[in-house]
């Protein structure tokens, strides 16, 4: 199985990269770099890419065990490195669920089979990244 995206040059810094699921998005560098500011950034592209790769892992897992949960975040940070190639070496991942009624215990065991067995954007940052992961449970609903 292999995925293709095609990434077509539009001009200045802006790029427009299509999608096997047949949407696409737009590239830009920032004013800093040149750009227009009027796309993703590749780097932050890839955080967006792991916390969605985990975040399907869990919502598929809250379904499946028939968990309630009002809802759950991922916040992401990330330390890009100072030399070139600059890339991230150390990235924290937290889970935020919100709800009144939480399964703490499953809803720890849906991320854990998440980040341990299921997300294969986990494992490509693993080859480079140092990651934390944390686990949140807020019994008020969130944003």
């Amino acid at each position: 199985m292999a995925d293709q995206v095609t990434t077509k040059w539009l001009g200045n810094m802006k790029f427009e990269s299509t999608n096997p699921s047949g949407h696409n998005l737009f590239i830009d560098a920032g004013e800093e770099s040149g750009g227009k500011g009027e796309g993703y950034r590749p780097k932050a592209l890839m955080l967006s890419g792991l916390a969605g790769c985990s975040g399907l892992d869990v919502a598929a897992l809250i379904k499946k065990m028939k968990l309630e949960v009002d809802t759950f975040k991922i916040e992401t940070e990330a330390n890009l490195t100072e030399e070139h190639p600059r890339y991230y070496d150390k990235v924290a991942m937290h889970f935020h669920f919100y709800g009144d009624d939480l399964n703490e215990k499953k809803l720890q065991r849906a991320v854990d089979l998440s980040i341990e067995k299921y997300c294969g954007v986990m494992e490509m940052f693993r080859q480079f990244s140092e990651l934390k992961i944390e686990t949140h449970f807020h019994k008020n609903k969130g944003q």
